[in-house]
């Protein structure tokens, strides 16, 4: 059916943006392209391919939990293993900056060592001979220590300096891309509620539908028991029970393992039961221009601003390059206790230095430096205004795929009235002997498709507006904002 193929095509968008999504969520593919009748055969990876579509286990809930979509969503920004991973790599961009500026900050150290040594002069060259006076070639036995503090602190070393400088840049990247991982988490999850939503609600249309063709199928075997229909509107009428029958075991099974899909991403325990509170929500979506989502695209997008901080980090990673043509200026200080043991005599010792370094000849190291880090901070440029453009894209495209999903509602809800009127017309003429059950039948038929057309629109209006959250940088909010009905 239309709405199958559709629901189809919609996982195959999120798989394949869920098989390029790295675990730092700087992934900024558009989920928004929505075409109906299209299949796919792209296989769904597993957790340990993609980490956004598994979650760590939370504890088991006594008998069935109660599950909304705002609940779903909490529970996958607290369990979902992607975005577990993401906040981990804030705390290694943290140390990573701390690494780099341990070379700006004061290094200070301690070391005390006692030496008990005997030296032999004649190792050194030194033999000495004086008639009458014999002057020993070993000296030794003798005792000494020595502890000391030692003070380590740079002046000026602008490579470092731009190092930390890039280092915390970096770890506003990470710190952004944490942010559109939340977003994508929450994305992913409503996108996998909606779908079991979808499926719970084709679920009791085909039960209905399985309950009107028993109806149907039990009219036409009374008229055919009482000669007024031929055996052919029964056996048609049979048929067409077993065909719903079969369409309800394929939908309730189709819900189970959906169900499964939503329970892995949002961490609930092996086998807990759950059922879905929300159904297909419908808020007529507000109007909103191409400027203002653009706009408040730019500013709230969080891949983008991350890689707007990577192209801050690779320029300063330029700047730390190029100071490898620069001097630099160190200080070096230590104070202590030095003397002779056992009978200890002690007297302050220290010693300052300050150490200016001048590079002359290098090799060819910082020239190819410098070649690596405008390579590198020319790639981040090209990557920002590449994303700029493809959030124009996406914004635009989501914007378009509400409009439509908005007007196929409306359709879709006039035709399922039209249809039900249609099939309770032709029960009553096939009921008064005008017609056969091919009317029935055909009317049945309109109605199912009507039904399925009428939940596919409600969820592709739905996905519609979380991708246009997720386009605009909002998916949190713009959950709550879109899909207020229940």
């Amino acid at each position: 059916m239309m709405g199958r193929t559709a629901g189809s095509f919609l996982l195959g968008a999120l798989l394949v943006l869920l098989s390029g999504m790295p675990a730092r969520a700087q992934s900024a593919a558009g989920m928004s392209g929505v075409g109906a009748g299209e299949e796919t055969t792209l296989a769904p990876p597993s957790a340990a391919q993609n980490p956004f579509m598994g979650g760590i286990p939370s504890k088991p809930v006594a008998g069935v939990l109660k599950l909304s979509l705002a609940d779903a969503i909490e529970r996958g920004l607290k369990q979902n293993l992607g975005l577990l991973l993401s906040s981990e790599d804030i705390r290694a961009a943290r140390g990573a900056r701390w690494q780099m500026l341990s070379s700006l900050l004061p290094n200070l150290t301690t070391s005390t060592y006692m030496d008990d040594s005997t030296v032999d002069l004649a190792e050194f060259g030194f033999t000495f001979s004086a008639p009458g006076f014999p002057i020993p070639s070993v000296v030794g036995p003798f005792s000494y220590f020595d502890s000391r503090a030692y003070l380590t602190q740079s002046i000026f070393d602008w490579k470092a300096i731009s190092n930390s400088r890039s280092a915390g840049e970096e770890v506003k990247a990470v710190n952004y891309s944490y942010k559109d991982a939340r977003d994508f988490v929450t994305l992913a999850v409503g996108y996998a509620y909606l779908r079991a939503v979808a499926d719970a609600a084709r679920t009791e249309t085909a039960d209905a539908q399985v309950k009107t063709a028993q109806a149907l199928s039990q009219q036409a075997s009374d008229q055919v028991h009482a000669g007024t229909s031929p055996a052919i509107d029964g056996l048609r009428a049979e048929v067409e029970l077993k065909t719903r029958q079969q369409q309800l075991i394929q939908a309730r099974n189709e819900l189970a393992i959906h169900k499964l899909a939503l329970a892995r991403a949002i961490g609930l325990a092996p086998g807990q039961e759950y059922e879905l509170t929300d159904k297909s929500p419908y808020e007529p979506f507000v109007g909103l221009s191409v400027d203002e989502a653009l706009q408040r695209a730019y500013a709230s997008r969080s891949d983008y601003q991350a890689a707007l901080a990577s192209a801050r980090a690779a320029e300063y990673s330029k700047r730390a390059a190029e100071a490898g043509y620069l001097p630099m200026l160190s200080f070096n200080a230590d104070y202590g206790l030095a003397g002779t043991y056992p009978n200890v005599v002690t007297h302050g010792v220290f010693d300052v230095r300050g150490t200016l370094t001048v590079p002359i000849f290098q090799g060819g190291k910082v020239h190819g430096d410098v070649l690596e880090a405008e390579a590198r901070l020319k790639k981040s440029r090209e990557q920002v205004e590449n994303l700029r453009a493809q959030i124009d894209s996406e914004v635009r495209t989501a914007l378009f795929n509400v409009e439509s999903a908005e007007e196929k509602v409306g359709v879709a809800r006039s035709d399922v009235a039209l249809a039900e009127q249609t099939l309770a017309q032709a029960r009553d003429r096939f009921t008064a002997g005008v017609t056969d059950t091919i009317e029935v039948v055909q009317a049945q038929e309109a109605v199912a498709s009507a039904h399925e057309s009428y939940i596919a629109s409600l969820y592709e209006d739905n996905y519609a507006k979380i991708s246009l959250a997720r386009a605009m940088g909002a998916a949190e909010q713009g959950v709550k904002e879109y899909l207020k009905g229940k």
